[in-house]
């Protein structure tokens, strides 16, 4: 991996940063993308959720000429998100940015654990080549000790959004090693687009990502609780409250699912559960069983690092919504061309 020279705003010419970020593409809502749009003429929803590619090249060309977006020296970049969990903790996550080669999954350099689908990957190809940019980094894990520490002084960048707030600081190196494979925590549909746009352009060779520490303090991955409309006979205990493991909450009681499984997602579908949605709140699922929006509510434990490492090296995916890394990266801090200056 290496630094980069990224793109970044000029707040002098586009505005405070607050209006200018996102969150990434696929967690924001049509009505959300509305709110975000009506922020700044350059919010970054301008190009991650563009009315076309074409509007999307055309606003990017546009932000370059007007000076609202500037060329960066070669860097990388250390980013601090101090945010508040689903577990009412306050963590402060630390990694850096760095540009990194896009390659297939069969070269083991950069592993999955989720499965793709067809659609966004080809919304998301589209939007590439027309920008030429990489628009959002994707979240890397590394089981290492960080090559880089935090730098001394204010940082370049300052904006809170969604409620997490995002530092960032350049950092002046040469190119730098940690050992693979990376696990892809969020970003497989970005991540595997850069892997196409490369077959079809040499010169796009690598995307960016936010590289993070499976050994930092601040790297949670919370649990994703299932609400279902309908399951049969789940055979256990009864217990007090939520408990380790699987447990399910019906008619009012705690029950200690018996399985063989350590892995809860799997647990969960081997029930073969009916009308299932999701949240990070076991309050919200007790609730929303107590108000009869839901028959039953599994309540899970997080999934470990190493779990999606031990899914990830065996080649295999895990379940829907099996992991929850929270917080979600700022999307328009740092953006990085395709094209070589």
């Amino acid at each position: 991996m290496k630094p980069f020279r990224a793109l970044r705003y000029e707040t002098q010419v586009a505005g405070p940063l607050d209006r200018l970020v996102a969150p990434p593409y696929d967690v924001i809502s049509e009505e959300q993308r509305e709110e975000y749009l009506a922020r700044s003429p350059y919010n970054i929803v301008h190009l991650t959720l563009p009315d076309s590619p074409a509007q999307a090249a055309e606003d990017l060309a546009a932000w370059r000429g007007s000076g609202a977006l500037f060329r960066a020296g070669d860097a990388y970049w250390w980013v601090a998100q101090d945010y508040t969990g689903p577990d009412d903790v306050a963590r402060t996550r630390e990694g850096f940015a760095a540009s990194v080669e896009a390659t297939p999954y069969e070269a083991g350099h950069v592993l999955p654990h989720e499965r793709t689908h067809a659609g966004p990957k080809e919304d998301r190809l589209r939007v590439l080549r027309a920008t030429r940019t990489q628009l959002e980094p994707i979240f890397l894990l590394y089981d290492a000790d960080p090559p880089f520490s935090r730098p001394g002084g204010e940082p370049a960048m300052d904006v809170n959004e969604s409620g997490v707030r995002t530092r960032v600081w350049p950092i002046a190196a040469p190119e730098v090693t940690v050992d693979a494979p990376l696990l892809i925590a969020d970003g497989h549909h970005r991540y595997e687009t850069a892997v196409a746009f490369r077959e079809e352009d040499p010169v796009a060779t690598h995307t960016f990502a936010i590289l993070v520490s499976s050994r930092a303090p601040g790297l949670e991955i919370f649990p994703t609780h299932r609400l279902v409309q309908d399951v049969g006979d789940v055979p256990g205990e009864e217990i007090d409250g939520p408990g380790p493991g699987v447990t399910l909450y019906r008619d009012g009681r705690y029950t200690s699912v018996e399985t063989a499984d350590d892995f809860g997602p799997r647990v969960v579908e081997s029930f073969a559960p009916e009308g299932v949605t999701y949240t990070a709140y076991a309050d919200e699922a007790i609730a929303a069983v107590d108000r009869g929006e839901a028959v039953a509510a599994f309540l899970l434990q997080p999934v470990t690092v190493e779990q999606v490492a031990a899914f990830a090296r065996r080649g295999e995916t895990m379940p829907q919504k099996s992991t929850f890394f929270f917080p979600k990266l700022t999307s328009g801090l740092l953006l990085h061309p395709v094209d070589a200056e």
